[in-house]
């Protein structure tokens, strides 16, 4: 885990900024580009927040398509960020199998959504949630103190 931190953000303000919070003259470019990589993990942890929020229950398993998703280090963080297993599927394109999917449906060729996906989509092993998980929980309640604490900076350099 990064001892800086990047913030990113979800909030309807176009005033806010990404910030870099931390830092030390030890830190590198290495630090820098985890920081960046767990503060998007800490933005998606925020959505996931708002769906529970909103009585989606937590899922056990997260789909992760893209050129990403090949990155070891980047499924291990998103699944100790989210606390949930992180699974990639066969294809990098996973809006465009979903869009194909759904059209498939909708030309009848299959009954359900559900149906569909059981028989096109196909995944790859989980990266499961590690020890890392508590550090991170942790590391997400600091992170949700940044856009508070410094929302009034952002609006006087807006």
């Amino acid at each position: 885990m990064a001892s800086c931190s990047f913030l990113t953000s979800p909030y309807a303000d176009p005033l806010a900024r990404g910030a870099f919070v931390g830092l030390t003259i030890h830190h590198g470019r290495a630090h820098l580009t985890r920081a960046v990589l767990e503060g998007v993990a800490f933005g998606l942890r925020d959505s996931l927040e708002l769906m529970r929020a909103a009585g989606i229950p937590p899922a056990s398993q997260i789909r992760a398509t893209g050129g990403g998703s090949r990155s070891d280090l980047w499924r291990r963080i998103l699944a100790d960020v989210l606390g949930a297993a992180i699974v990639t599927t066969s294809t990098a394109e996973g809006a465009a199998q979903g869009a194909a999917t759904l059209a498939a449906v909708g030309a009848g060729w299959f009954d359900t959504v559900q149906d569909a996906c059981t028989t096109l989509v196909r995944t790859g092993d989980p990266t499961e949630p590690s020890g890392e998980a508590d550090a991170y929980a942790a590391a997400y309640a600091r992170y949700r103190d940044l856009y508070p604490a410094l929302a009034p900076t952002f609006h006087a350099i807006g």
